[in-house]
């Protein structure tokens, strides 16, 4: 599976560690940006995670100039135009994004608007619309998770449509990614754990998928062994902040991973339930990720397998026979859905969420069939395949 071509993009700066946000005001200042704005939701403000980066900012004499704090977990074009106008009227230079998947996607959406100008977001949807470097535009990620701090991807919801749309451009990326474990401290079990299984599949599928290549696996494989060694840890003592900081970098380490090598039947699930029942997106992915793992298991049964070395550690991997790693490896990771079960309930079957009806398998399987992250599966997958995945995912 080893690719003859490929490419290879990441050109974020990592900012990293239990100081990282104090470094904000020297990145800004350094990209001449002198009035940011933040955009972030209730939720993050309410628990404190703001006051570290404006004390940062104040402490260095920049004054940020306004804050947004109202972005939806499913973010929309509305939103987008709204956080736009005020970025104009109050004269604002730059972005910080501080949040999860939205916030970071909101942002991202923000910033070809003020960049671009207009007020359509919908007019730069699609692949290489944008043309020119946007504004300053910092992420502060505080789950462990999407890896939106290392993506060139965004995707925003046209309520009036009823449709996703979705942006990629290089110029999305970040100016700046900043990893510091006190904005992961206080997320409650059930979102550590569905966000850290939202990472590991990540890595997992940059791994085993079409477009793996050996700089995106490098990462993928650290990213594994950093969730594996770290994850019931942290739900076990949830302010160790150096597990902590291993999630985070983790989370980050899978998003260069995957947006480098693509991923595949997993996501393409995924965005479908996502869509049709509104689950959690880390949740689909620890979810579906042992099933597909099993569909695929003869296209992958090399890769899968030296996935074990990073799941369970040197001492497991060469007590296991070759032929029977890459089983090994979906072991490990059922193991690993039970003891994230035992400890916050994370569903580990359609079932067990309690949110989707077995007659809505079909509907799933039709809206998987046209996502994009089918080409890039290891194996064929018709709509018959999808359809018995979901139904072995089912209970």
């Amino acid at each position: 599976m080893t690719n003859q071509y490929y490419e290879f993009f990441c050109p974020v700066k990592v900012i990293a560690g239990k100081a990282a946000l104090e470094h904000i005001p020297y990145e800004l200042t350094g990209l001449a940006a002198k009035r940011p704005m933040i955009v972030t939701d209730k939720g993050v403000r309410a628990a404190g995670l703001l006051d570290p980066v404006v004390a940062a900012c104040e402490e260095s004499g920049l004054e940020i100039i306004s804050i947004y704090d109202d972005v939806p977990p499913d973010s929309s074009t509305d939103v987008v135009r709204d956080i736009a106008g005020i970025y104009r009227s109050e004269k604002c230079d730059s972005i910080i994004a501080v949040g999860g998947g939205s916030a970071i996607d909101t942002a991202k959406a923000v910033n070809i608007l003020v960049s671009e100008g207009g007020d359509d977001i919908a007019a730069y949807s699609g692949a290489g619309v944008i043309k020119h470097p946007l504004k300053p535009f910092l992420v502060v990620p505080t789950t462990a998770g999407t890896g939106s701090e290392v993506t060139s991807v965004a995707v925003i919801t046209d309520t009036t449509k009823s449709v996703k749309l979705p942006f990629t451009s290089s110029f999305l990326l970040p100016n700046a990614a900043v990893i510091d474990p006190r904005m992961t401290l206080t997320l409650p079990p059930h979102i550590t754990a569905a966000t850290a299984m939202d990472a590991m599949t990540h890595a997992t599928e940059a791994f085993t998928c079409m477009a793996k290549n050996p700089l995106s696996d490098a990462y993928a494989t650290a990213a594994v062994k950093k969730i594996s060694t770290s994850l019931l840890q942290v739900m076990d003592n949830p302010k160790d902040s150096d597990g902590r900081l291993e999630l985070a970098q983790a989370s980050t380490m899978a998003g260069i991973a995957f947006s480098n090598s693509m991923v595949g039947l997993v996501h393409a699930l995924g965005h479908a339930t996502g869509a049709i029942c509104h689950l959690p997106h880390g949740l689909c992915m620890s979810l579906y990720l042992p099933y597909v793992l099993e569909y695929n298991l003869e296209s992958i049964r090399a890769p899968l397998g030296e996935l074990l070395l990073y799941l369970e550690g040197p001492d497991v991997y060469s007590a296991t026979p070759a032929s029977r790693r890459a089983e090994a490896s979906i072991s490990a990771l059922r193991k690993m859905r039970d003891e994230l079960h035992k400890r916050c309930k994370l569903p580990r079957t359609l079932k067990e969420t309690g949110s989707v009806e077995e007659h809505q398998l079909d509907t799933i399987a039709d809206m998987a069939m046209d996502d994009g992250a089918m080409m890039f599966n290891p194996k064929e997958v018709s709509l018959d395949d999808a359809r018995a995945v979901l139904k072995r995912a089912w209970a």
